[in-house]
């Protein structure tokens, strides 16, 4: 069997899904997620993303291109700066001068932790 086809399969039964149910959510038949899982059908990246989604993974993932099932990166709570943004971080981010010096940002990062802090709005 294909890495996808067992991932799908795995992530699949984790979500505690049926075939039929998997179909429905992906607006397609039990047979082709049967025939997808079993190797006889290779799905369209299109149909994977479908799929992906309504399992709550990536195309990546089942793909075998990483071996993380989750959808966003995991990160551990030590501020590293690959975690996502959340849109008001990134509105922040955003808004501030593109030209900003170094010491300028880190007094920008002290300034909205010491707000948050205070939980009062800059």
């Amino acid at each position: 069997m294909s890495v996808t086809s067992e991932r799908m399969k795995e992530q699949r039964k984790i979500k505690k899904l049926t075939q039929t149910s998997l179909a429905e959510l992906v607006n397609s038949s039990r047979s082709s997620i049967a025939q997808i899982e079993t190797d006889k059908y290779t799905p369209s990246y299109a149909m994977l993303s479908l799929i992906a989604d309504a399992l709550d993974t990536t195309v990546d993932y089942l793909q075998g291109k990483t071996d993380s099932p989750l959808k966003a990166p995991a990160v551990d709570n030590n501020g590293d700066e690959n975690e996502p943004l959340t849109p008001n971080q990134r509105h922040i981010a955003y808004s501030i001068d593109p030209d900003v010096s170094d010491e300028e940002r880190e007094d920008i990062i002290k300034m909205v932790q010491l707000a948050m802090k205070h939980r009062r709005r800059i």
